[in-house]
């Protein structure tokens, strides 16, 4: 019987492990560590290291690279193993939902019902989910001593956003923002409905670009906007002196209608510090798109 759950154990798992494997490895993680890590024997990390693993459909092979770069931040971040199950399983479910991995596996059990797999997956991620993967992000960044130098007057905010929020309150963000005590980083655990103008972007945006659902904002200044362009990361900039905190954020949000970007710089206007956002699928995207600028300042 072609089940989802063997489909996904016999031509998913092996490239994704491999995956895995590989990220892991190029950071310096040693073969038997990666075998601990992934469960597996360390023959079998070997294996998928030199690429010797049954390979998936092409059509799949993007979505797969995705989850097991997710996957292996995770690991690479010091997540526990509930945190990395719940979040694999999460994964799980939205490959069945997308039309990539349910075209794929249809194509496995030689079915033709495209409602097939919504009918057996609809589900969304929970709120416990997104607190977890914010709070496990946003620990990765008070332990990184280079942010300090990124907080902007106005202070940090980390926010993540259920898929498709109606309002603020359905963004998870970090009570009174990410600040400085005596030097040193300091942050409450997030919250849903703790912030209304980094959640309010994030709301707006998600009726552009709905899957960018993390934003973070930093300071700006000529030394940043050095770092973010060497870092190649790609930017917009808005830049209008006569506007309020609800303009702002349809500008913002309508840069989107341009292109797809991994910053947007506001270079301040009447009562408005400039600052830079950073945006990702999710905080630990968000989290690497600073580490890289953080490389060049």
């Amino acid at each position: 019987m072609k089940s989802p759950c063997t489909f996904w154990s016999e031509e998913i798992m092996p490239a994704l492990r491999a995956r895995i494997a590989r990220v892991l490895y190029s950071e310096g993680y040693t073969q038997a560590k990666i075998a601990e890590v992934l469960d597996i024997t360390q023959a079998m990390v070997s294996k998928y290291l030199s690429g010797k693993y049954k390979k998936p459909d092409p059509g799949v092979q993007e979505l797969i690279d995705k989850t097991a770069d997710e996957i292996a931040n995770l690991i690479l971040y010091g997540a526990g193993k509930e945190e990395i199950i719940r979040f694999s399983t999460q994964k799980f479910m939205e490959f069945f939902n997308s039309e990539a991995g349910c075209r794929a596996y249809l194509k496995y059990a030689g079915l033709k019902n495209e409602t097939f797999c919504r009918e057996l997956f609809n589900t969304a991620p929970s709120r416990s989910g997104v607190l977890e993967m914010l709070n496990l992000a946003l620990g990765e960044l008070l332990n990184d001593p280079k942010f300090a130098g990124l907080i902007p007057e106005i202070r940090s905010n980390f926010v993540y956003a259920l898929p498709k929020p109606n309002d603020y309150r359905d963004v998870a963000a970090v009570p009174g923002r990410i600040t400085l005590v005596k030097g040193k980083l300091f942050a409450l655990p997030p919250e849903f409905g703790a912030s209304k103008h980094t959640a309010k972007i994030l709301v707006e945006l998600s009726k552009i670009s709905p899957e960018i659902r993390s934003v973070l904002n930093i300071k700006f200044d000529g030394r940043v906007e050095h770092a973010i362009r060497k870092a190649g990361l790609k930017i917009a900039e808005i830049e209008e002196k006569d506007r309020d905190e609800e303009r702002t954020i349809r500008m913002i949000a309508e840069k989107f209608t341009e292109g797809r970007w991994d910053a947007v710089i506001d270079r301040g206007a009447f009562g408005i510090e400039p600052v830079v956002y950073i945006f990702g699928k999710n905080p630990l995207e968000v989290v690497e798109k600073v580490k890289k600028l953080e490389s060049f300042l």
